[in-house]
């Protein structure tokens, strides 16, 4: 059978990213029956630190939140969500990402979706590398593993490196979920889509695979 792979384009403070966990955890599935392996990349929505987020940035934001639980139904906690002082930077958490996929790629899996719900279901700071080391350890990583190459050069350049392979293929949005053919990209989606879209859609390329 000819290499395949489905690479997961993300960012795990992505608004709808969150929103579409269960839609792609379910093609993860329905393509690891099938022999193909799903890879996480670290996006980079918005990285480089930078000021606290206003009031109307948060606003903004929030606004964006409410519309993802519209659309999804994924749990939120609006009422303190990032609070004064909160800067949205997310490479911190596209670190923990990079860095846990380096270690233990189901493990990578168990720590986003974590970081997604310690942001957006229960209002905590992500951004924080004690609320990351918490969350690689509940996804049955050692912390001071995980820590060692979290603050690695390393993995630094390894986050650097994701966020140039995205932005070289003009990748704008997120979530972006490709199909990858001997090298070949196909886009399966690029933004939101619900599940009994896309599952026709890689049902399609996985059946040309299997008779590559």
């Amino acid at each position: 059978m000819a290499h395949s792979r489905l690479l997961y384009v993300m960012d795990p403070m992505c608004s709808w990213c969150w929103g579409f966990t269960p839609v792609v955890e379910a093609l993860a599935e329905q393509a690891r029956e099938a022999g193909v392996p799903t890879q996480l990349i670290a996006g980079g929505l918005r990285t480089g630190g930078g000021a606290a987020l206003d009031l109307a940035t948060r606003d903004y934001i929030l606004e964006h939140w409410r519309e993802v639980q519209r659309t999804t139904g994924q749990p939120f906690r609006f009422e303190g969500a990032m609070a004064d002082g909160f800067v949205y930077d997310t490479e911190p958490a596209c670190r923990a990402l990079v860095a846990a996929r380096s270690l233990d790629a189901e493990s990578a899996w168990s720590l986003v979706k974590g970081i997604q719900h310690a942001f957006y279901a229960e209002g905590r700071d992500v951004g924080q590398p004690c609320v990351l080391a918490e969350l690689a350890e509940t996804a049955g990583l050692p912390r001071m593993v995980f820590v060692e190459a979290f603050d690695s050069t390393e993995q630094r350049a390894a986050t650097v490196a994701d966020f140039s392979w995205v932005q070289d293929l003009g990748i704008a949005g997120f979530p972006t979920l490709l199909a990858e053919r001997d090298g070949q990209l196909a886009l399966l989606t690029n933004g939101y889509q619900p599940l009994e879209r896309l599952a026709p859609l890689l049902a399609r390329w996985l059946e040309r695979g299997a008779h590559a």
